[in-house]
């Protein structure tokens, strides 16, 4: 396929990283994300930390196909650049910082007056770069960091690790509905990615998934199967 934008909403899942798999107390954390808060948890093959994704985040690629000459902190900036033209209209600035004591935190943080919405990850793919962001549209963004504070508490139980995994406070973290001080869906921020994205000059085409592409999801699902398998052996 050419250069793609997928786009996709989870639901009720806590996404995991690779160091998050390594907490002293990781039983007890998934526990209280399943039994005590009724979310999924699953651990992704990539590094950083844990996510919140539910029905009101919405979730973006951008896919550089080929042997590109883009940088990582370039396919960074235009994912910036591609955000804040979504948002051009409205009386807001979008700025792009670690916001530390988020979930998550990493340098293409995007806030509104320091309040997080917005996660940016990237990773080198077979033939290419895919940029990920998840934005936080709808509900409270401070109950999702609270969650996540929480599983921390329970994971880590005041342990001191090698790794220093993130002290999190709720009120750094809002969803674009508190911020805009409006009612925003995930379809309105879709069809302002679209929008966004043509006006930008890019080329809108609806394509199915290839007999190649599936084949390549289902090896690549197999194996987060796997992965969580083994983890949930090590932790029962």
């Amino acid at each position: 396929s050419p250069n793609i934008v997928r786009t996709w909403v989870h639901q009720h899942t806590v996404i995991l990283g690779i160091h998050d798999s390594r907490l002293p107390f990781l039983k007890d954390g998934i526990h209280y994300l399943t039994d005590e808060r009724g979310y999924n948890a699953i651990v992704r093959n990539s590094g950083g930390l844990g996510v919140v994704l539910d029905q009101g985040i919405l979730n973006v690629s951008l896919i550089f196909k080929g042997k590109t000459e883009v940088s990582i902190d370039e396919a960074f900036t235009v994912m910036y650049l591609l955000i804040s033209k979504m948002f051009e209209d409205e009386d807001v600035e979008i700025d792009t910082h670690e916001i530390v004591h988020s979930y998550c935190p990493g340098k293409y943080d995007l806030s509104i007056n320091n309040q997080k919405f917005a996660g940016i990850s990237q990773r080198r793919v077979r033939g290419g770069i895919a940029v990920q962001i998840y934005l936080c549209v709808e509900g409270s963004g401070s109950e999702r960091a609270q969650l996540m504070h929480d599983f921390y508490q329970h994971a880590l139980k005041g342990a001191q690790t090698k790794f220093a995994y993130p002290d999190i406070h709720p009120d750094c973290m809002a969803s674009l509905e508190t911020l805009l001080g409006r009612e925003i869906t995930v379809q309105d921020v879709m069809f302002k990615l679209l929008y966004a994205i043509k006006d930008l000059g890019g080329q809108l085409n609806m394509e199915p998934i290839t007999t190649d592409e599936m084949l390549l999801y289902d090896k690549y699902y197999e194996r987060i199967v796997e992965r969580n398998a083994k983890m949930n052996a090590q932790i029962e």
